[in-house]
């Protein structure tokens, strides 16, 4: 996740970027898990409303925490505040029922912060994907992802008997860019019997081609939204 371009920032709310998929993964309509309850699997109701309210307060609080130290994104801040923390949960857990899941699927290391959170606030499963070192024990899927926005390729596991045949698979993590590991894990799911349904991320960075690959792709910050590198980190609307 490196930095986007620097831009000048504008009087523009932060709110009005919102990351969307491309025209390949138009997003269908959204069932919120709090009052409108969506059976594993089955399609959302095409009256079924976004919560824009939660939405727009977890990516104005996320905004208002978000940091580049030394050109890098800084993850952990957003997680130190607990309202914070529990707003991107709540949205994220948003996103992951619009795509009407059976589990959802994080890939080690950043994706294990969110996943099983989220996950049981969508009354869904958790699956993890970890990478080469520790121990997984089981029968196991194993594949190499290609090159990452670092140019690193990384040996992803899978637990054969984590996905039942016919499971809907949701990716959760906090940001896609290239989307080498999220194609990854998507083929594992899918040789283990699952069925991939999208990804539900707090940052989309990632391009049409990616968004066509994985998509849907769902998140409530565009990459474009981020502050420009050397911006205080609150510097956004709270």
């Amino acid at each position: 996740m490196k930095s986007p371009p620097t831009r000048t920032k504008t009087g523009a709310d932060p709110g009005e970027s919102i990351s969307e998929p491309g025209p390949s993964a138009t997003p269908g309509p959204v069932a919120g898990w709090d009052d409108r309850p969506v059976a594993p699997g089955t399609p959302s109701d095409d009256d079924a409303v976004v919560d824009e309210d939660l939405v727009t307060r977890a990516r104005r609080m996320y905004l208002s925490r978000f940091a580049w130290i030394d050109g890098h994104a800084d993850p952990w801040a957003p997680l130190r505040d607990p309202q914070t923390l529990t707003l991107i949960i709540d949205a994220l857990a948003h996103l992951v029922v619009s795509l009407n899941p059976t589990v959802v699927l994080s890939i080690e290391a950043r994706g294990f912060l969110y996943g099983p959170a989220v996950a049981s606030r969508a009354g869904v499963g958790f699956t993890a994907v970890r990478k080469t070192h520790g121990p997984f024990p089981g029968s196991l899927i194993e594949a190499e992802s290609p090159a990452d926005y670092r140019g690193n390729r990384h040996r992803l596991r899978l637990r054969r008997d984590d996905l039942r045949p016919g499971d809907r698979v949701v990716l959760v993590d906090d940001w896609i860019e290239t989307g080498s590991q999220a194609i990854t894990a998507m083929r594992m799911a899918e040789q283990a019997g699952g069925r991939w349904a999208g990804c539900a991320v707090i940052v989309d960075q990632s391009t049409a081609p990616t968004r066509t690959a994985v998509g849907p792709v769902r998140s409530f910050v565009a990459a474009s939204a981020l502050p420009a590198t050397g911006v205080p980190r609150n510097s956004a609307d709270d």
